[in-house]
């Protein structure tokens, strides 16, 4: 299930909310099948990480690492904001402490 359904996600679709603190979401204007791309090159970079980390091999890490990062920048989840009108990227910011304070207080 995306993360967007499991947890509330901001009144313009910017962040979805985990324990508080914002995380960016993908890019709406992606394309269904563009997106499913990247995410599954991100789930596969991920289990790469995985892999690295288990057999302790410094350079597989970093370059498993750095597919991850690629593949979020291309989902618009890092890097320059997909959004156009000037809003700043509150990405890993506590809720609360952000203009979306009172809508996060007010979830049930």
């Amino acid at each position: 299930m995306p993360a967007a359904k499991k947890h509330p996600t901001t009144p313009d679709g910017r962040y979805f909310v985990v324990s508080g603190r914002l995380w960016r979401t993908s890019n709406p204007a992606l394309a269904p099948d563009e997106r499913q791309a990247l995410v599954d090159q991100l789930m596969t970079a991920r289990r790469q990480v995985g892999a690295a980390k288990k057999s302790g091999d410094a350079d597989a890490d970093r370059s498993a690492r750095a597919a991850v990062d690629t593949a979020k920048r291309a989902l618009g989840e890092r890097g320059p904001v997909w959004w156009t009108d000037g809003a700043p990227d509150l990405n890993r910011r506590m809720a609360a402490n952000t203009p979306y304070g009172q809508w996060y207080a007010d979830l049930p």
